[in-house]
């Protein structure tokens, strides 16, 4: 369940690019659709809202079994690399801290952007108006903070999964993978290689999803160009700007870290990062971009062992910008239809965020997308189907994800190298 380094999937880049045409042709498309006579306007609209339904559907389906297995395979194989030694154990002990602050300032971040750059009232009640065709099952609303912890764990398991309640659910599978670590080994091995089959079979299954993702979106578009007009255009503009600023904050961050935590010269740092950067702008991907981490790494003063053993886990492990960019949709989605959570929800949905980053594996950008904000998003109890949408221009926001990631993971190389060095002098 390794992301494979964009040089080796040669058609991933122009495939990435379909569900935008896509989702570009069917707002235009709808949103010009008044020279249609009104019969056949009223056929297309009903065939584009049954596409539409059936794709979110399917999307839909795998979210809460691929949460547990990933959770599951995640945690355990976390476990067991803080297990691997003592800078492998500083590696994974800051990747947890460094996830649950970024999920952490996510969700302010996002209050914040949303509060001082609002989506404009007209452009948000043509959105809300366009998605209220879509099925839309929410979250039941919570009242308090008691009562949101009472809930956080789950009398019924099954029936938090039937419920699609998804923070029970991440305690339990965080609980059980934690739990799998007091096993024998081979008993150990036997169940994480289940989970970790059946996240790949439900892997497989989005894949087909996503490959169909243009037709999918298409539809979804055209129902949204057809309620919104070029409304539609702006709060997609609006989003991508929102989203890609939380990105940037986050990367932006990882200088103070590695100039503080790291004892690294801001000049240092910042020369020995432009390789790196380079080569995660042209790929999205920081595996791909290892190598030139490694390269930088030396250029900082980090040290070989430190490097060769923090770089690979924080690639395998470390999404610095996820769990702050996830929150960030999930929070901009509820700006976008109005909704409002209550406190409960928005920790609930943090904690959702923080945990799912802790043992996330590396998978391409599109997957990753759903199988990570889903989550989030029912936590919050705010509708999946923006998602479908959102999905198409997820390559701009990627960009800066894949940016950050790569320039967190070489600060967290600093800072272990730092610890480490620090008390084998003591």
């Amino acid at each position: 369940m390794s992301e494979a380094p964009a040089a080796a999937q040669p058609g991933r880049k122009t495939r990435a690019y379909w569900p935008l045409v896509a989702l570009v042709a069917g707002i235009g498309l709808g949103a010009t659709a008044g020279w249609m006579s009104p019969q056949g306007h009223a056929a297309a609209l009903g065939t584009a809202d049954f596409v539409g339904t059936l794709w979110l559907n399917a999307l839909k389906m795998t979210v809460i079994p691929l949460v547990v297995a990933l959770l599951v395979v995640g945690i355990a194989r976390s476990a067991e690399a803080a297990q691997g030694g003592r800078i492998a154990g500083r590696s994974v002990l800051w990747t947890v801290i460094f996830c649950t602050a970024s999920a952490v300032f996510g969700a302010i971040a996002t209050l914040l952007l949303t509060h001082v750059f609002p989506l404009a009232h007209s452009t948000a009640a043509a959105l809300q108006q366009a998605l209220a065709g879509v099925e839309q099952k929410t979250a039941v609303p919570l009242p308090g903070i008691a009562d949101f912890f009472k809930g956080v764990i789950p009398g019924n398991v099954f029936a938090a999964a039937t419920n699609g309640d998804v923070l029970p659910l991440v305690v339990f599978a965080l609980l059980f993978a934690l739990a799998l670590g007091k096993l024998a080994q081979a008993r150990r091995a036997l169940v994480v290689d289940l989970f970790e089959a059946i996240a790949d079979a439900l892997l497989v299954i989005i894949g087909w999803v996503l490959w169909i993702a243009p037709l999918g979106v298409f539809a979804l578009g055209f129902s949204v160009g057809a309620a919104a007009g070029g409304a539609a255009f702006t709060g997609l503009g609006h989003y991508i700007a929102l989203i890609s600023g939380v990105g940037i904050l986050v990367w932006a961050l990882a200088y103070p870290v590695a100039i503080i935590g790291g004892r690294v010269g801001l000049g240092v740092f910042v020369r020995g990062m432009i390789a790196p950067q380079a080569v995660a702008i042209s790929t999205r991907s920081s595996l791909a971009s290892m190598p030139a981490m490694l390269t930088a790494s030396q250029a900082i003063g980090i040290r070989p062992q430190v490097a060769d053993v923090t770089l690979p886990i924080a690639v395998a492990l470390f999404r610095a910008t996820g769990p702050a960019m996830n929150v960030a949709v999930a929070v901009y989605i509820a700006h976008w239809l109005g909704l409002h959570p209550t406190l409960g929800q928005i920790l609930g949905a943090t904690a959702v965020g923080a945990v799912m980053s802790y043992g996330a594996v590396s998978l391409p950008g599109e997957v990753s997308y759903i199988s990570s904000i889903a989550p989030i998003a029912l936590a919050l109890g705010v509708p999946i189907a923006p998602l479908g949408l959102l999905v198409a221009v997820e390559m701009i926001p990627d960009i800066f994800r894949t940016l950050g990631n790569v320039n967190w993971d070489v600060a967290l190389a600093a800072v272990v190298n730092r610890a480490t060095s620090e008390r084998s002098r003591a």
